[in-house]
């Protein structure tokens, strides 16, 4: 608050609603334990210049989240349509802007906030692997790290080609570029010395990040 001026103080002076406090204490602080990299209250312009305020920004490194507690009433029920053309046309600048945009529905935190938990695990999980092994990963390489752990550990690179949309020496290239930074495993098919698929190395650090 001492950095802050205006109303970026004003709104960290009048604290967060009922929403945001319960995503910190059922959901980030179950997660992490501290609020390292969490900005609350995070001013942006938006597509017309105007300022507008981010409930949660994290930014751990060079990826950055905004995180947004959305209740039915405020961004559905209540909401005329200019309104909301306004909000995701907000969204959509975001993304343009380098934002991951991510929406918590509030009525999760109230009732199962295990799934939210859930859910962000999946999301963050890569970034915090990269960042916390200081390795550098193409783009290419961290989506291929993203559809492994949302895959269970185990890719295929015939269904890379088709979720990534490129050719299959692009996702040879970039596996095999995995496999000797330590990120996946090739797995021999039966006796044959073919590589079907191939599996997510979870290193001590992985395991350490939850």
């Amino acid at each position: 608050m001492n950095r802050r001026t205006g109303e970026r103080k004003n709104r960290l002076e009048r604290g967060h609603g009922h929403g945001e406090r319960m995503f910190l204490e059922q959901v980030w602080w179950k997660m992490f334990g501290h609020l390292d990299d969490l900005h609350p209250e995070y001013e942006v312009a938006d597509w017309r210049g105007r300022p507008y305020f981010i409930d949660f920004v994290w930014k751990p490194g060079q990826v950055k989240f905004a995180i947004e507690v959305k209740g039915y009433g405020p961004h559905v029920q209540n909401m005329d349509r200019t309104r909301y053309r306004q909000e995701l046309n907000r969204e959509t600048f975001l993304q343009i802007g380098g934002f991951r945009v991510v929406a918590v529905p509030y009525d999760d935190l109230e009732v199962n906030p295990e799934l939210t938990i859930s859910l962000l695990k999946s999301l963050l999980t890569p970034s915090l692997v990269m960042n916390s092994e200081g390795e550098s990963f193409a783009r290419l390489e961290r989506e291929i790290i993203l559809i492994a752990i949302r895959s269970d550990g185990f890719i295929r690179p015939t269904d890379l080609v088709q979720e990534l949309g490129v050719n299959y020496r692009t996702v040879i290239r970039h596996v095999k570029s995995l496999c000797e930074k330590g990120k996946l495993k090739p797995i021999i098919a039966g006796e044959s010395s073919k590589v079907c698929r191939y599996e997510y190395i979870h290193s001590f650090k992985d395991s350490q990040l939850w």
